[in-house]
């Protein structure tokens, strides 16, 4: 008789940047920057003093990270998800990204967007997200906008 594998527990907290900095630009700076080769001056931007950052946390090493941007009273922006490679594939992106949805639905955001990347398409759709528009580069990397309306699942 097999064991069962063991089971990947992780915790997501959700935090102002002044908290989330050091941890959040570690993971962005592994992910964007070194991987993805996107330069480090379009990796911290306006939005983050004021936007909510989710952190994913194996025990106390965090883990993956993504933001909520509000845009205005009822539209707000995610972005910045990443996962240390170590990590992915484990659920870790999708608890985020949950996080960030039940958040905005929260605060009383009718439509979340997002711009893709277009290898993570797929992840977004299984999320409930619809690609618009055309695919364009955005810091040397294909993206494609996509939407959630959340009129709907706000009673």
């Amino acid at each position: 008789m097999s064991q069962p594998s063991p089971v990947n527990t992780f915790d997501v907290s959700i935090k102002s940047w002044q908290e989330a900095l050091k941890e959040a630009y570690f993971i962005r700076k592994q992910v964007f920057i070194e991987e993805q080769g996107v330069p480090e001056n379009m990796e911290l931007d306006e939005f983050d003093p004021t936007a909510k950052h989710a952190l994913a946390y194996q025990g106390a090493l965090c883990v993956g990270t993504g933001r909520l941007v509000h845009l205005d009273n009822h539209h707000a922006q995610i972005g910045r998800m990443a996962v240390l490679s170590a990590f992915r594939n484990r659920g870790i992106g999708n608890a985020i990204l949950s996080s960030l949805i039940t958040l905005a639905k929260a605060e009383g955001v009718l439509t979340l967007m997002l711009h893709s990347q277009v290898s993570a398409i797929p992840f977004y759709t299984k999320m409930g997200f619809i690609a618009e528009g055309p695919v364009y580069d955005e810091a040397g990397i294909a993206h494609r906008n996509m939407i959630m309306s959340l009129a709907k699942m706000i009673e």
